[in-house]
């Protein structure tokens, strides 16, 4: 492969003064616990695929129908949330998706039927959708440019953290009763207590959403200049928020000459009347760091390690591991991303996740079948084992964190909200199609071809990355160019 570039010196100018930490620092905290909810709804599924076959009769069609149900309400609510936040306000919506994952968490949970049961993850889904793409796009638009790849790289550690957390409590409340689809309090099986659990966090980050203010860059866009200055001010001081008020406005103007609010119209090139080459690269990132398959190891985690030869308590253990690691990873992150830049990362997690998948195929083609189940020697079983565990490193240190940093800071302010529609919409169709399909194709064609795919995916991110995607570092949000 051709050398990484390590990506080019900061172009941007950040503001001076002295800028309010701990207001940041609580800002963030709030917004990120949506990229928990984002994590915990997701991956709460993980676990439970056991209980939903027994009490709904699911073929393996309909358990693919039912773990992907969550994916197009996230589709709908990415799509939806972007525009809606350009309307009613980022936090606003963030607000609504908070109460939607109350209402999923309960109605899942209690669910008779197939039905009802992927009506309540729908539900969900739009929260968790309108979570994914609010919460990076808030944080990058109170952050300081010179820390704000940092700040944006937490909402995939909190993800990560919710999927561990629904993992760590999947497998107590599982212990606890015995197994998935034992009884366990009031007699109701294990797995419905998991979607029960979740009824928590939600309602902290509802009530958690009330303490931060709105995104200044949205008040502007609203023609709320005063009330986005005295949040500037609060963060930035009254001299700097003055002019990064009047930065916002400008850049608002110089793609809306007519200073009208920020519509889909703005995605297309007046010159051309195609959609910008910028909006193709956020869909286009958002694409690929699905079609890598990362969620496979999340959603079905536990169902391939079992069919590999795990019992079903030693892979809710791999899950944790899994996301342990992940974590670890986008602290790594945290650490580089201003530093190194987001393209070289980028690179580099593509790079090792091809080799990594490659690795895993391998290990699987090498497999027999014994009563209907893919069986690994020891040997082989470790090395499939640490390849896996090496790709969510690799995932997690680059694309996990890194296209939601970039989505919510790529884009010029009057054409964000739209731009992310679209490439939130892209990303979690393209995340329903891969999830759906994972049960059919490792049935069909077999485990070696499946992840085969996702290691071409991972191969071809990579060229994808040197020719589309631009240095964002270092760069306030006005300098960025459509």
């Amino acid at each position: 492969m051709a050398a990484i570039d390590m990506g080019s010196a900061p172009t941007g100018v950040e503001y001076g003064g002295k800028v309010n930490m701990a207001f940041v620092a609580m800002i963030v905290a709030v917004a990120t616990i949506g990229g928990f909810m984002f994590g915990y709804d997701s991956g709460v599924i993980n676990g439970t695929q056991d209980g939903l076959e027994k009490a709904f009769a699911l073929s393996k069609l309909g358990t693919g129908l039912n773990v992907g149900a969550i994916l197009v309400g996230c589709a709908i609510g990415a799509f939806v949330a972007g525009r809606l936040a350009d309307i009613w306000g980022r936090r606003t919506v963030m607000m609504i998706g908070a109460a939607l994952f109350v209402v999923s968490a309960l109605g899942a949970g209690a669910a008779t039927s197939s039905l009802l049961f992927v009506i309540a993850r729908l539900i969900g889904g739009i929260g968790v959708g309108a979570a994914s793409v609010l919460a990076p796009v808030y944080i990058s638009e109170v952050a300081p440019a010179s820390i704000r790849g940092r700040l944006s790289s937490l909402q995939q550690i909190m993800i990560i953290t919710g999927l561990t957390g629904a993992f760590v409590a999947n497998w107590a409340l599982a212990s606890h009763a015995g197994s998935s689809t034992a009884p366990l309090w009031l007699g109701l099986p294990a797995w419905r207590w998991m979607f029960w659990m979740q009824v928590i966090p939600a309602v902290i980050y509802l009530v958690a959403l009330f303490m931060i203010p709105e995104s200044p860059r949205f008040l502007v866009a609203s023609g709320r200049d005063a009330e986005a200055e005295a949040v500037l001010t609060r963060i930035f001081g009254a001299e700097t928020a003055a002019k990064m008020t009047a930065d916002i406005r400008a850049s608002l103007i110089a793609i809306a000459a007519d200073h009208h609010r920020p519509s889909f119209a703005d995605l297309k090139d007046p010159k051309t009347g195609r959609w910008r080459k910028l909006v193709w690269a956020g869909i286009g990132i958002a694409v690929f760091q699905q079609l890598v398959g990362i969620n496979i190891v999340f959603y079905y985690g536990a169902v391939l390690w079992q069919s590999v030869g795990f019992s079903e308590s030693d892979a809710l253990l791999i899950n944790i591991l899994s996301g342990s690691l992940s974590i670890l990873a986008c602290l790594v992150t945290v650490l580089l991303i201003d530093r190194l830049g987001r393209k070289p990362l980028l690179l580099i997690g593509s790079a090792g996740m091809a080799v990594t998948l490659c690795t895993m195929a391998v290990c699987f083609a090498s497999g027999s079948f014994t009563g209907g189940h893919l069986t690994l020697s020891d040997q082989t079983g470790t090395v499939a084992l640490i390849a896996a565990n090496a790709y969510v490193v690799f995932f997690n240190v680059s694309w996990g964190p890194v296209m939601w940093v970039m989505l919510g800071e790529m884009f010029p302010n009057q054409i964000r909200g739209s731009a992310l529609a679209v490439s939130g919409f892209a990303q979690w169709i393209a995340n329903f199609g891969i999830s759906v399909s994972f049960p059919a194709m490792a049935a069909g064609l077999g485990l070696p071809l499946t992840y085969g795919f996702y290691a071409l995916s991972a191969f071809l991110s990579f060229f994808f990355v040197r020719a589309m995607v631009t240095e964002t570092r270092g760069r306030t949000l006005e300098e960025m160019a459509a």
